[in-house]
């Protein structure tokens, strides 16, 4: 990193995108970043969109965690000071685009246009040749001004087809390399996108495997630096500075952004963590996290651990605040149903029952006006609630649509929507008040 002129910063950066979801931007991206650490360099990942699992690959890549930039739900001057603090620490920053260039309002392409990040299009090459340049060429000139700068190819059958693959390029678009087809190597997924990190057999030394095939490939060299405004981060009222908050985290519980984390320890909150499939009862505290995840997956021993759900209760009953997210809210129903038909007795907090579908039931960027405040987050589910509850508030889409609805026991506040907490802090600090 480099300061420079009127209070910019220097760094090396690149962002990879794609046509389409399911090319490899993942795969590529973790590889670039495992290579460029290996070969010592400090390699900061961001993930375009409200992605929890991506996430989670590219902090095991770089060694660092990943934040996720959107310029809906995080907004220009989130990603403005998170950029500006990579920028000074690091030698390299990644951010990985989200579904196609051009899909999603906005999209990553005007996001990286925003930032002046070049782009690196990652294409799947299988059972194509000459197409793979028109599809590249499409992704530069589709919108004049997108500035892809070179392109990539995933699933190679041979060296002659990268040959074919690289010759059909135009030649203002680089060829960066390319991956073979590997089937070891790809990442297994599950109706919500990949696998977390932690349940891939095997993931750092796919990863390592990748980044070997990388090494001798142009992704090895720095990419050009990026000026990079030198924003400083946002100073935040200690508005949590007496406040213990038990965050629950484990296979059943495991999507929370680290912006959030972050944003309540800025706040002043002291975290403390807890394994709702493990631990008989929550640590001391002030105030509860039940984030999202998988606990369609873990009905048995969530439903086994009666002492938990017990010391929750006890702590809705004297009053103290939770704030419970998707996966976190279903496990507060009476009971959850998962894809076979079983049927989970849960926590019992809130009446009625969830059901999950074989078919995408909740999607989309959110907002919401809660008593706290306004918050922006999204929504990603499979499964459905039926209960008596009226909501205290419903989430709107940015076209206008409505979301999801919001319930509220006491203190215990439960949604299908994921909230994105430096959206607005202080509304996240009375939500954990009493």
């Amino acid at each position: 990193m480099t300061k420079m002129a009127n209070a910019k910063l220097s760094c090396p950066a690149l962002f990879v995108a794609a046509p389409a979801s399911g090319q490899g931007k993942t795969t590529v991206v973790a590889a670039l970043a495992r290579l460029h650490t290996r070969l010592g360099r400090r390699v900061r990942v961001f993930k375009c969109g409200p992605d929890f699992l991506d996430p989670q690959i590219h902090a095991i890549a770089s060694g660092a965690p990943c934040q996720n930039v959107d310029l809906w739900m995080c907004g220009a001057d989130d990603i403005a000071w998170r950029l500006a603090e990579a920028a000074r620490d690091a030698d390299l920053i990644f951010v990985e685009g989200v579904m196609g260039l051009f899909d999603g309002t906005p999209s990553a392409a005007e996001l990286a246009t925003r930032l002046g990040i070049p782009i690196l299009a990652v294409i799947n090459g299988a059972s194509m040749a000459n197409s793979f340049g028109a599809i590249a060429y499409g992704l530069k000139h589709y919108r004049p001004g997108t500035p892809v700068n070179a392109a990539f190819a995933n699933c190679v059958g041979s060296a002659y087809h990268a040959e074919l693959l690289e010759k059909s390029l135009p030649a203002d678009i680089a060829w960066y390399g390319h991956l073979p087809r590997d089937v070891d190597a790809a990442m297994p997924e599950r109706h919500l996108g990949l696998l977390p990190a932690a349940e891939i057999e095997g993931l750092a030394q796919r990863i390592e495997h990748m980044a070997d095939l990388l090494a001798a490939t142009a992704a090895a060299n720095l990419p050009p630096p990026v000026a990079f405004d030198d924003v400083p981060p946002p100073v935040l009222p200690p508005l949590l500075a007496d406040k213990t908050i038990a965050i629950a985290r484990d296979a059943a519980f495991c999507f929370l952004y680290p912006a959030n984390l972050d944003c309540l320890e800025r706040l002043g909150a002291t975290l403390k963590y807890f394994s709702p499939l493990a631990d008989a009862a929550l640590p001391e505290c002030d105030a509860v996290w039940l984030p999202g995840g998988y606990p369609e997956l873990h009905g048995p021993a969530l439903a086994a651990n009666r002492s938990l759900w017990q010391s929750l209760a006890a702590h809705v009953d004297a009053g103290r605040p939770v704030l419970a997210e998707c996966g976190g809210m279903m496990a507060l129903f009476e009971t959850l149903g998962d894809v076979k038909g079983n049927e989970h007795r849960l926590a019992g907090l809130l009446p009625g029952q969830v059901r999950m579908q074989k078919r995408l039931a909740g999607l989309g960027m959110q907002e919401v006006e809660l008593p706290e405040g306004r918050l922006r987050g999204h929504a990603f589910h499979y499964s459905k609630t039926e209960t008596m509850l009226e909501p205290i508030a419903t989430s709107m889409r940015p076209d206008g649509r409505t979301g999801e609805a919001i319930h509220r026991r006491q203190r215990l506040t439960a949604s299908y929507m994921h909230l994105y907490f430096p959206s607005n802090p202080e509304a996240v600090a009375r939500l954990f008040s009493r």
